[in-house]
């Protein structure tokens, strides 16, 4: 599985020593992990290892042994958040970690947020370390925190108001807000409606765990020509209206101002083109 994930093209390879590994051989797996790190060549650009929640007997150790890793590995995503001390942990213990190991680039952190107790607290969590960076939506676990039915915990509309509260915390923090994995991997249909639901709520990506579900996910995100045309053409009003010395301009009808230029640029950046005008 490690060989296979090396030669995968998506935005980020996680790593999984949590939830993919039996209590038996966690030490192993963690071994094998710091290893490809070390050795494999990823066609990802960024790597990220899952460890174990903060308070199991394994957190410890996988933190200390990733700060001691391949400078390879960018972050670290830590399960079962529940409150701003759980990150306050992580980061003191890799602070102390790195500075033995003599890691010159500090590991970023991602936050699985999974129970009912850390979407009451997510503003705290996502102000409690500077080395956050995104935070993930788990909802297996989260559906089992509220107590939902299976029923309830497959029915996308009643999600809503979860995922509208998770994307105001990570917004007014300023950290990435990623969608947690679908798990019903021979789903397709399913996988759909829920990548095209994030993506159009303001999502900025969604996990996979199979290959399989790639191609669906990456075309729920990715804008479309339309949306890519009407986002340059937004940009390069602006521009041509700056060259004039014009502070207000109009374009098909509408008034253009900062949010629609916004708007444009990331929708440029999802498509993985430089906008024509840099934020």
């Amino acid at each position: 599985m490690l060989g296979k994930a090396g030669s995968i093209d998506v935005g980020e390879v996680v790593l999984d020593l949590e939830d993919a590994v039996v209590p038996g051989r966690k030490s192993q797996a963690l071994a094998a992990a710091v290893e490809a790190l070390g050795d494999q060549r990823f066609r990802s650009p960024s790597l990220a290892v899952r460890v174990n929640a903060p308070g199991s007997r394994w957190a410890h150790e996988e933190l200390i042994a990733l700060a001691a890793a391949a400078p390879a590995l960018r972050s670290v995503v830590v399960p079962k958040v529940e409150s701003a001390g759980d990150l306050a942990f992580v980061d003191r213990l890799l602070t102390g970690a790195e500075l033995a190991a003599g890691r010159e680039r500090p590991l970023k952190v991602q936050a699985l947020i999974e129970t009912a107790r850390a979407m009451s607290d997510l503003p705290a969590i996502t102000a409690a370390s500077e080395r956050l960076e995104a935070i993930i939506l788990g909802y297996v676990d989260l559906a089992a925190s509220l107590g939902r039915s299976p029923a309830g915990a497959n029915d996308l509309d009643l999600w809503l108001p979860a995922q509208d509260a998770f994307l105001t915390a990570a917004r007014a923090a300023g950290v990435r807000a990623i969608d947690g994995a679908f798990a019903a991997i021979d789903d397709v249909d399913g996988l759909g409606a829920w990548a095209r639901r994030a993506a159009a709520l303001g999502f900025d990506a969604k996990w996979a765990i199979h290959p399989s579900q790639l191609e669906v996910i990456a075309s729920a995100f990715s804008p479309s020509e339309e949306e890519v045309e009407w986002a340059q053409s937004v940009l390069d009003t602006l521009a041509a209206a700056a060259e004039r010395g014009s502070g207000a301009v109009m374009f098909e009808g509408e008034m253009l101002d900062e949010p629609v230029r916004l708007a444009a640029v990331r929708t440029l950046a999802r498509a993985g083109r430089a906008p024509g005008v840099q934020p």
